[in-house]
């Protein structure tokens, strides 16, 4: 039987990692820091972190706390366009390279992460 990615990707401890590393990125960024209103990035990087381990096939704890995800309904308040998107998966990118994940595990969640940095653009600039 094989395993989910959240399985290969090292569970929970990996996915915490990977989204500390994102925000300690996002932080510092004039382009992306204005789009989260809240002064501690701790409760976004939870519900990050939260959101992908569900995705990739861990506990459901995010839709237990918050309902059905629905990304793009949550994140339509916020204007994302092309800057704002390629910013975000600069800082995921850098945060994955420096996660140590397997080849192939790194290829499935890149390929993801630009698929819904892409689906979460609102904006045409």
């Amino acid at each position: 039987m094989a395993s989910s990615l959240f399985e290969r990707a090292g569970g929970l401890p990996f996915f915490t990692s990977l989204v500390d590393r994102f925000y300690e990125r996002v932080r510092d960024d004039p382009i992306l820091r204005p789009l989260y209103p809240e002064q501690d990035l701790g409760p976004a990087a939870r519900r990050l972190t939260l959101f992908l381990v569900q995705y990739w096939g861990g506990p459901g704890t995010y839709s237990e706390e918050r309902g059905h995800p629905r990304l793009r309904m949550r994140h339509h308040p916020f204007a994302i366009g092309a800057q704002e998107r390629d910013r975000w998966l600069t800082h995921m990118g850098a945060a994955l390279d420096a996660s140590g994940a397997e080849p192939a595990v790194a290829e499935e969640l890149r390929r993801y992460f630009a698929m819904a940095a892409e689906a979460m653009r609102n904006q045409t600039r």
